[in-house]
């Protein structure tokens, strides 16, 4: 089982002004990548707005992103929804691409009330394309918040093509236990950005985030720098990540995140409701702060 290695951005689905998806911007956001060194994507989760778009757009995107990335970065395929029979065509479809994994969130409507639940409901999953490996997608944003070594531990016998987790906790015990759950067979990429340097401490070889989109030279910066021991530049680098979640914050880590990308020249659109678009001054604001963050030329 292959086990990823240093970082995977989670790109943004670009939409157009009629809020349709715009799919020459994801080629320009796979050259962009591909350029910035990312190792591979994760699409269509949480900053891709999976969950907002119909199983026929997602579909779509994700032949278009393998159409895109030639083989030049890792894939993995959100194929998660509110409704098991939607997750499960995506899922199948995912089997017919050429991509390394799957993945999925906890249902966050009806929720898993157990682990065994949820190890039945990911196996059900995970089956729908078992020429792919699968990563459990574990957030606190679904409200599915069951022990992660525990679900490792009894899905290891249910589910024989379960490469892992996307870790989106800051709790860190967890985070290590899930490292060593089974012997440490499962691969457990890291996915709280502004948290990077402590995941590398304690083990994490990848990460997955939303800011490797348009700050990876900066994250690999600080990842060379942990490597060599060099903790006054990785303490240095975080200054900056701290500069630019303070603007996700602020101003929404999607909406935000999707008007950072102007600043390598790509229009990726605004997000689509409930989530608020924001206003021509607002971007303007949030390219300025982007760009005082100060992580283009690291």
């Amino acid at each position: 089982m292959k086990k990823l290695s240093g970082l995977i951005a989670a790109p943004h689905t670009p939409f157009d002004q009629n809020q349709q998806v715009n799919f020459p911007v994801i080629d320009q956001i796979a050259a962009h990548l591909i350029k910035d060194g990312v190792k591979g994507i994760y699409i269509c989760g949480t900053t891709g707005e999976g969950i907002h778009c119909s199983v026929e757009e997602r579909k779509a995107i994700a032949e278009r992103w393998v159409q895109a990335c030639a083989g030049k970065m890792d894939i993995i395929i959100h194929t998660g929804a509110l409704s098991i029979v939607d997750t499960l065509t995506l899922t199948r479809h995912a089997d017919t691409l050429d991509i390394l994994a799957t993945s999925a969130i906890g249902p966050c409507f009806f929720k898993p009330g157990s682990v065994s639940a949820l190890v039945d409901y990911c196996a059900a999953v995970a089956a729908a394309a078992p020429s792919k490996g699968f990563y459990y997608y574990h957030s606190g944003m679904s409200g599915v918040n069951l022990d992660m070594e525990q679900f490792l531990i009894e899905a290891e016998s249910r589910i024989p093509n379960l490469s892992g987790l996307k870790f989106n906790s800051g709790d860190l015990y967890e985070y290590q236990r899930c490292l060593r759950a089974c012997d440490g067979k499962f691969d457990i990429p890291f996915g709280v950005d502004e948290f990077l340097p402590g995941a590398l401490a304690l083990g994490a070889k990848s990460a997955v985030g939303s800011t490797y989109n348009y700050a990876a030279p900066l994250f690999h910066k600080i990842i060379d720098a942990f490597n060599a021991g060099d903790q006054d530049t990785v303490f240095k680098g975080m200054d900056n990540v701290i500069a630019l979640i303070r603007v996700l914050v602020e101003f929404g880590g999607v909406a935000a995140g999707k008007t950072a990308m102007q600043l390598h020249d790509i229009d990726a659109g605004d997000p689509r409701l409930p989530l608020s678009p924001l206003s021509a001054e607002q971007k303007a604001l949030v390219v300025e702060r982007m760009r005082a963050a100060d992580f283009i030329n690291v």
